[in-house]
């Protein structure tokens, strides 16, 4: 300052002038702030308090949990500057952007503040910066939850021009040095050399001690243990030869003369080669070239696949004595190194293993690249439906630490998804994977024994294995085998693939018709077990490669009844949502499931995408699940990621609880209603780690005529996510529209009664009603008829009538009784009163129209039936009514009785 003029900074200091530089992340310098916050306002509860950017000795890391974490950093620019970092993005679930906001709080563009994904190990960004105040934004928000492995976002070597003069030069920190004066940064020291605080150079450790790159102090070399060497194989000679060859993990840091060490083995030590690899043949000088394009590997020799027959190409790897030219290993190193070895990945003739990084912490990565996939000719027709490709590996893991093992999938080695990921240590085993489009061309294998940082190899034992990879139908693949195909004729030989719904008969290319209502299984149906059987109230497509559903089918149900159903009104696209769950931090986030239930050859599948990765994945089929998060990230509110799909493929439709091996048990959904639930089951073929036979789910749909909504979807109860397994998930669908059709069985009709000469007849369903649509309820129906006082008024007369009719009838009778008994009181006083002396008389008749006036005596008593029995006598022929006495000669036979009995 008192002299007004820039001088050079001595030897062992430096100065960037009117800059800053901030290359040391013990902790976090001076300046910087960051914090974490949560996403969305809905989530206002959750404690994102510790959700922060860490510093982590050479660089600063984001974090990886599901909130959003800021680092910021405030500086005034006397004239404009330049902000220049280093980053690395290798994990696209991570939302990653950077912005600068200036005195009016403005923000850059939104369209360049999104970081791409690195493409290397570090890259490097630039962006310029106006005089003024500047605020400098580092945001990441993961969008991964529970659990999934994430790699952070890392950051070093933050460099920003354009600030206030510097009055001072610093000095070099240990491990660190500037042997020239007018330094702008100091160098660090080699490995096996140290350096104290401003120094001007390095010195070197002593014979018994090492250092690491960039140390300020030497620390004794420890006993070489088994760990600190590795082996490889040498190609193949012209005897078919390989050598076996040991070499110390550089840099070497341990010691072969402190007791208990271990030298190095012996090497060169010749074993016999391991064969080539399919579709490659052994040269002259014994190593392994690729058959000519339509040639398989027949012994030693390569053939042209003969007559009817195709190629199958693709990569298959299982004798590892070279690295492949396709594939490379690398080291992705979190902690500052010198050391250039770039080879995490040796080959050791059965497999391919990791070896030793310089820090536990390294990626050891093997990547894998293909040009592209195709189908082959047979399989070209209905290709949508085909599988496209699919790779297959065998790996295995053994640690001793908290190691993790990735399987990514992506555009090339840097920009690729976590599919997979394995903790611990997992024996010899397979995975397979699905691969759906042609974009996707690059494979990684990254294995990390720890994610604790140690100055000192602790783990170098920790290895992973790879003993086969195996990938179909790629682009410049070779003939791995040739395959019999249908030809187009018998002099022909282009294979064309067989028909719809026929398989080819074992080694014949012969195509035969599979039986009715079945599909066929397989990119190339060989054999009639090819042919599968459509499930229950399914039928299969016009291509004949699954079975459908048109929504329809009928029921029988246990009481003989036949049940129709139409569930059209259901078959569109369907969404829905599970409550809202929450993670440790009180973040909320949702399982967002896409039903399409059911439709025939113009069914619209259900799709979930990936809208935060730069790949923007899709997936399609029957029933799928993402996770969404309430977000305003990308000016999106809601944020779906990790979709995978439940259901590719119907099983069947049914009302029984088991088909196919998938259950759908009554006590996940409980019912009152005696109507069954019609289940529909679908089965995917995506295979994971916990769902080694894929996954699988079931709908039960449900009679509820109240329910008019069309996505009245609920989850059970005690598996408030859909699964109890995690690879088996139950759903209840309700609507009126699972009710079967309405028919005359379910509606009762009520006559009401005669009024005024109108009765109605009124028809109303049956209580409770089960069923929907259908026959309508009849309209009333009005008829004429007879009222019921009409009968009663006749009823009423008819009966006077007759009641009159029987008095007068009694009273005549009773009349002629009183004569009767008149004229024999007479008769009997004639006679002087003697019961059998009666004078002569041929009859006691009464003359008609005789005078009854006489006063009547009743001088017997007889009963009144023995009266209308007498009164009922014949007339005679003269008018009178006869009436028989008793004669002298019924008196006289009494009176013998009589004497007889004495």
């Amino acid at each position: 300052m008192q002299s007004q003029q820039c001088q050079k900074c001595a030897a062992g200091t430096y100065s960037l002038g009117t800059g800053v530089s901030f290359d040391e992340w013990d902790s976090l310098p001076k300046g910087f702030v960051t914090h974490g916050v949560t996403t969305n306002e809905e989530n206002a509860q959750a404690d994102c308090s510790n959700s922060t950017w860490t510093p982590k000795g050479d660089y600063v890391a984001s974090n990886t949990d599901e909130c959003t974490a800021t680092l910021s950093y405030a500086v005034s620019l006397k004239k404009t500057g330049t902000l220049l970092f280093e980053y690395f993005y290798p994990d696209n679930s991570i939302s990653f952007e950077f912005f600068v906001q200036n005195d009016q709080c403005q923000s850059t563009d939104s369209e360049s503040r999104w970081m791409k994904t690195s493409e290397t190990n570090w890259s490097q960004y630039k962006v310029e910066l106006n005089k003024g105040n500047n605020v400098l934004y580092w945001r990441t928000t993961t969008h991964t939850l529970l659990g999934s492995a994430v790699k952070p976002v890392w950051l070093r070597n933050i460099q920003v021009s354009g600030v206030a003069y510097t009055s001072e030069c610093f000095h070099c920190k240990p491990g660190t040095y500037s042997a020239k004066p007018g330094s702008a940064r100091c160098s660090p020291c080699p490995a096996d050399t140290y350096s104290n605080k401003g120094a001007t150079v390095c010195h070197e450790c002593e014979q018994d001690k090492y250092a690491e790159a960039g140390s300020g102090s030497c620390k004794p070399r420890p006993a070489c243990t088994n760990s600190d060497y590795f082996y490889t194989h040498t190609p193949c000679d012209s005897e078919g030869k390989t050598q076996l060859m040991y070499k110390w993990l550089e840099p070497k840091i341990c010691s072969e003369t402190v007791e208990g060490a271990l030298t190095l083995p012996a090497s060169g030590e010749k074993q016999t080669c391991p064969p080539c690899n399919p579709g490659f043949f052994i040269t002259n000088s014994s190593t392994c070239e690729p058959c000519p394009n339509g040639s398989y590997l027949n012994g030693t020799v390569c053939t042209k696949c003969p007559f009817g027959t195709e190629p199958v190409v693709g990569f298959e790897y299982k004798w590892w004595n070279t690295m492949p030219s396709n594939m490379k290993s690398s080291i992705l190193r979190l902690e500052f190194s010198e050391s250039d070895r770039s080879t995490a990945w040796e080959v050791a003739g059965d497999y391919v293993y990791t070896t030793a990084g310089d820090q536990d912490t390294d990626y050891l990565v093997l990547s894998l690249s293909v040009p592209g996939y195709r189908l082959p000719q047979s399989m070209t027709k209905d290709r949508e439906r085909r599988e496209l490709s699919r790779i297959t590996f065998v790996f295995e893991t053994i640690c001793t630490a908290d190691c993790t093992f990735y399987f990514l999938v992506g555009f090339h080695q840097w920009n690729n998804d976590v599919v997979e990921h394995w903790k611990g240590s997992n024996g010899k085993q397979s995975y397979s994977y699905l691969i759906q489009s042609n974009s996707t061309v690059g494979f990684s294998w990254t294995f990390q024994r720890t994610e604790d940082f140690y100055m000192e190899r602790k783990y170098s034992a920790d290895v992973a294995k790879i003993y086969s990879i195996h990938v179909t139908n790629v682009i410049g693949g070779v003939t791995l085998q040739c395959r019999h195909c249908a030809l187009m004729s018998k002099a022909a030989s282009a294979c064309v693939p067989c028909p719809p719904g026929h398989y080819m008969v074992n080694g014949t290319g012969v195509c035969k018709s599979c039986p009715p209502n079945t599909f066929i299984r397989g990119d190339q149906p060989v054999g009639e077990a090819a042919c599968v059987p459509c499930g229950s109230n399914t039928e299969r497509n016009k291509a004949a490669t699954a079975c459908l559903s048109d929504c329809t089918l009928d029921v029988q149900t246990r009481g003989g009844a036949l049940l129709h159903y139409d569930l059209s009104p259901l078959a569109n696209v369907t969404g829905f949502r599970s409550s809202p769950r929450f993670t440790n931090k009180g973040l909320q986030y949702f399982h967002h499931f896409s039903v399409a239930l059911c439709g025939t050859e113009r069914w619209r599948p259900a799709s979930c995408v990936d809208n935060v990765t730069e790949s923007g994945r899709e997936i399609k089929g029957y029933l799928c699940q993402s996770t969404v998060v309430p977000s305003d990230i990308r000016s999106q509110s809601m944020v779906s990621s990790q979709p995978f799909l439940i259901g590719d493929s119907l099983i069947g439709v049914t009302t029984e609880t088991t088909l196919s091996g998938i259950s759908s048990p009554n006590w996940l959904f409980p019912s009152v209603s005696g109507l069954p639930d019609v289940i529909f089951y679908y089965k995917s073929s995506d295979t994971t780690q916990a769902c080694k036979q894929g996954r699988s789910a079931n709908i039960r749909l449900r009679c509820s005529p109240m329910v008019a909504a069309t996505d009245y979807i609920t989850l059970p109860s005690n598996c408030s996510e859909g699964t109890c397994d995690g690879c088996t998930f139950h759903f209840l669908w309700q609507s009126q529209h699972a009710c079967p059709l309405c028919t005359k069985n379910h509606y009762r009709e009520i006559v009401s009664a005669c009024i005024e000469g109108i009765q109605r007849t009124t028809y109303m369903w049956q209580q409770p009603l089960q069923c929907y649509g259908g026959e309508s309820l009849p309209a009333q129906k009005v008829s004429a008829c007879v009222t019921l006082d009409f009968w009663l008024k006749f009823g009423v007369s008819a009966g006077t009538i007759a009641a009159v009719l029987l008095i007068s009838v009694s009273c005549y009778f009773w009349k002629k009784t009183c004569k009767l008994q008149y004229k024999y009181s007479k008769l009997m006083m004639s006679s002087g009163g003697k019961e059998c002396e009666l004078p002569t008389a041929d009859s006691c008749a009464i003359m008609e129209g005789e005078d009854a006036e006489d006063e009547l005596m009743d001088l017997t008593k007889k009963s009144f039936f023995t009266k209308i029995k007498s009164f009922s006598r014949e007339r005679t022929s003269d008018g009178f009514d006869s009436v028989p006495l008793k004669s002298s000669f019924s008196c006289q036979h009494r009176e013998d009785e009589d004497s007889d009995e004495a």
